[in-house]
């Protein structure tokens, strides 16, 4: 947080952003812009069989720029998956003038992004050597390859952040490439494609981009752009994701996820995030939970654990999104916040505890170990080894 009166902040955001139903036909234009030769990561084979990467193939070709589709990746995204995508770019010597298109969720342009800077920094094979407290610790030298992202989920906020997260399970880790230059040159959002996305992921996803919203929010490093941000995200998405989810088809719904997740993105990515996000990382390398289950499982513990030292933060938010009177008192506010989420959880079927999910008690103390990382490092209370296993021995 800013102390006193003193605003000091820098803010970072994709060169260019595109957002708007049916947009997706500008990709050609806009592709060219970025180069002549353009490698597709996909993040469904579902779009494949549904003709959406060919559709974009061809207004690509149209505008005179050569698609090759050079992976389709449906989990989160492994350090084999980099360095192998990584090596095929460079045996096509992928050069200046190419680019690489990313369309699908978090995992296709976490991919891309991570694939655009082994490309062209090749001091290791392996981006496990790059990754934050991992390897060799080696920096992002030469400027990565552009990347155009299409997100096809509205959730990560992937398209408007400036790391790649890779996972590994032997040994298991989950950590992020991070660089200002990995942020992508450009955001083509089409909401349009999110229609197509089954309830349980739209749930997910939306919940992954509520949670980021209300972690930036009240992070340490919070910022005044992002905060504004944050409002506009909530306001968007809090009555749109029930909507969202029972009925995929609702223009409006999809609309104001989409904006709420790209937002969402913007606002992690210049304020960081806490808790949730710390112990959802290591509930995926250590339970397989998937991201965006992990943190809408995580949100109502860590506005609880938070809220002694963000109480004020929170209030507003309670007071704001849900119509409270400014007389009503802060920890009111805060209890009508976390009442109201907890509410959303339930109506949108995200699992409420752990052993929904697979977690077993013997699990604990190595979830409470690998939840030390840099979404942690921004959580406002300091949380002890004791005390976040007693915050998740209490939701198992």
């Amino acid at each position: 947080m800013n102390k006193g009166n003193e605003i000091r902040y820098d803010f970072i955001a994709p060169q260019r952003i595109v957002f708007g139903w049916g947009r997706r036909g500008e990709v050609g234009t806009l592709g060219r812009t970025l180069g002549r030769r353009v490698f597709i990561v996909c993040g469904s084979r579902t779009l494949i069989a549904r003709g959406t990467v060919e559709e974009i193939s061809d207004r690509l070709r149209t505008e005179g720029v050569e698609p090759i589709t050079v992976d389709t990746v449906s989990h989160e995204p492994e350090v084999d998956d980099v360095d192998r995508v990584a090596a095929e770019l460079r045996a096509q010597q992928a050069a200046q003038g190419d680019f690489l298109l990313a369309i699908g969720g978090g995992a296709a342009i976490d991919l891309a992004k991570a694939v655009a800077a082994m490309a062209t920094n090749t001091e290791s094979p392996t981006v496990k050597d790059y990754l934050e407290n991992v390897g060799s610790d080696l920096k992002i030298v030469n400027p990565p390859l552009p990347v155009l992202a299409m997100p096809t989920t509205a959730g990560t906020g992937a398209e408007a952040t400036r790391n790649a997260v890779i996972s590994s399970y032997d040994p298991p880790l989950k950590k992020s490439l991070r660089n200002e230059q990995l942020m992508p040159r450009i955001a083509l959002v089409d909401p349009e494609l999110t229609v197509s996305v089954p309830p349980e992921l739209t749930a997910a996803s939306g919940m992954d981009a509520i949670t980021q919203l209300i972690e930036s929010y009240i992070s340490r490093s919070a910022q005044p752009i992002p905060q504004a941000l944050t409002m506009q995200g909530l306001k968007l998405a809090l009555p749109a994701i029930a909507e969202a989810v029972e009925d995929g088809t609702s223009r409006t719904a999809r609309e104001r996820m989409s904006h709420a997740a790209l937002l969402s993105g913007m606002a992690l990515a210049n304020s960081g995030l806490g808790m949730a996000h710390g112990v959802a990382h290591a509930l995926g390398i250590h339970c397989r939970v998937p991201h965006g289950v992990a943190c809408a499982l995580m949100l109502p513990v860590a506005l609880r654990a938070n809220s002694p030292v963000r109480e004020t933060e929170l209030a507003q938010l309670g007071k704001l999104l849900f119509g409270r009177s400014p007389s009503t008192s802060r920890a009111d506010a805060v209890k009508v916040l976390i009442r109201e989420i907890e509410s959303l959880c339930d109506r949108v079927g995200v699992p409420r505890r752990l052993s929904q999910v697979g977690v077993s008690p013997e699990q604990i103390p190595a979830v409470v170990q690998s939840s030390r990382g840099t979404s942690m490092s921004g959580n406002p209370r300091e949380l002890t080894d004791q005390e976040l296993t007693e915050l998740l021995e209490e939701i198992l």
